[in-house]
C-alpha cells in the first residue's frame, strides 16, 4: 500500500528561522533562551520533541517569523530519538533551521548543580550527579552531532551572550567555518572539531612590551610575522584545513570549529585565528571566537 502524502505544508512562509537550542542541564541554555527573547525570538522551552513539526507548521500560519525552541532530556529519552529525522525532514522542507548545542565539561556541571542546590533532570535513587550527566550526554550525543556547539566551561554570562549573538548572524545555508584561540593551561573546548597546537613558536608573553597585548595587536602581529616558524606553521595548517573542507562538506556538515591553542590563549592562538578566518572568509562565512579574552 502506498505512503499517505504528508499533510504538512510544503514549506512554511519564506523567511522564517527556527533555531532548535539543546545542550547539557546546567550549560546555560536559559541564557541562550533569554539572549534570543531579547533579539526577537518567540522562543518555546521545554517542548517534547515530537511536537517540533507541528509547532513550527502552527507559527508559521500564526505569523511568527523567528523561533527558538528548546529540546533536552526533559523530552525524554524516546522522543529524543526522534529529533535527528524531524531535523532532516524540517529542512526538507525548506525550513531555515539552525541547531546550538551548549555543553560544558563534567566537573564544571557538578559545580553548577551543587551550588545552585538544583535536582538533575535524570537524578533518581540510584545515579550519582556524575552518572545522569554522562547518561544525559549519551542521550543527546545525536544532536550535538548535528549542531553548533559551544563550550560554556570557562565562559562568563556575558561572553555565553555574545557567542549566541554571533551564532543569530550566521548565514541559513551552507557550511560555516569557525576559529576559536584557547589556552591549554584552561582546557581543550569541548566544540572543537579541529585543534591545532601552537604552543611550540616563540611566545610573546615574555616580552614585557607585548605581555599586555593581544595577537590583535599590531605590535603582535608584526612578532609573529616576523618569525619563520610561525609562517610555516600558518601555512601548513592553511593547506590542510582547505585540503580537508571538501570532505566536512560532502558529510553535510553545517559548522566546523576549528580550536589553535597556545598556552594562555591571548597571543598566539589569537593571531592564527584571525589570521586564518581572514584567508577562509573569501569562500565560505566564518566567525572568530577568542575563548580567553572578554568579548
Amino acid at each position: 500500500m502506498a505512503a499517505s502524502p504528508d499533510p504538512r505544508p510544503a514549506a512554511p512562509p519564506n523567511g522564517m528561522r527556527v533555531i532548535l537550542v539543546s545542550g547539557m542541564s546546567g550549560s546555560g541554555k536559559s541564557v541562550a533562551l533569554n539572549v534570543l527573547e531579547d533579539v526577537g525570538y518567540y522562543c518555546v522551552d521545554n517542548l517534547p520533541a515530537n511536537l517540533l513539526p507541528d509547532l513550527v507548521d502552527f507559527l508559521a500560519t500564526s505569523g511568527y517569523p523567528r523561533v527558538a525552541v528548546s529540546i533536552d532530556v526533559r523530552s525524554g529519552a524516546e522522543t529524543l530519538q526522534q529529533v535527528p529525522a524531524l531535523i532532516t525532514e524540517l529542512r526538507r522542507r525548506q525550513v531555515d533551521l539552525r541547531v546550538l548545542f551548549l555543553d560544558a565539561k563534567t566537573d564544571t556541571l557538578v559545580k553548577r548543580f551543587s551550588e545552585t542546590r538544583r535536582r538533575h533532570p535524570l537524578s533518581d535513587d540510584t545515579l550519582t550527579l556524575s552518572e545522569c550527566i554522562d547518561a544525559e550526554r549519551r542521550l543527546l550525543q545525536d544532536i550535538a552531532a548535528r549542531a553548533h556547539r559551544i563550550d560554556t566551561s570557562d565562559l562568563t554570562p556575558n561572553t555565553l551572550r555574545a557567542w549566541v549573538k554571533d551564532f543569530v548572524g550566521l548565514p541559513g545555508m551552507g557550511m560555516t567555518l569557525l576559529f576559536q584561540s584557547f589556552g591549554f593551561k584552561h582546557g581543550v573546548p569541548l566544540d572543537a572539531d579541529l585543534v591545532f597546537d601552537v604552543r611550540c613558536l616563540p611566545n610573546p608573553h615574555y616580552d614585557p612590551v607585548l605581555r599586555p597585548l593581544t595577537g590583535r595587536d599590531d605590535d603582535v602581529i608584526r612578532f609573529m610575522e616576523s618569525d619563520a616558524d610561525a609562517q610555516k606553521m600558518l601555512a601548513d595548517i592553511s593547506i590542510f584545513i582547505e585540503g580537508w573542507l571538501p570532505c566536512f562538506i560532502r558529510d553535510n556538515r553545517s559548522y566546523l570549529t576549528v580550536a589553535i591553542g597556545c598556552t594562555g590563549g591571548r597571543h598566539r592562538s589569537v593571531y592564527f585565528s584571525e589570521v586564518l578566518a581572514q584567508r577562509f572568509r573569501s569562500s565560505l562565512p566564518v566567525i572568530v571566537r577568542h575563548r580567553e579574552l572578554s568579548p
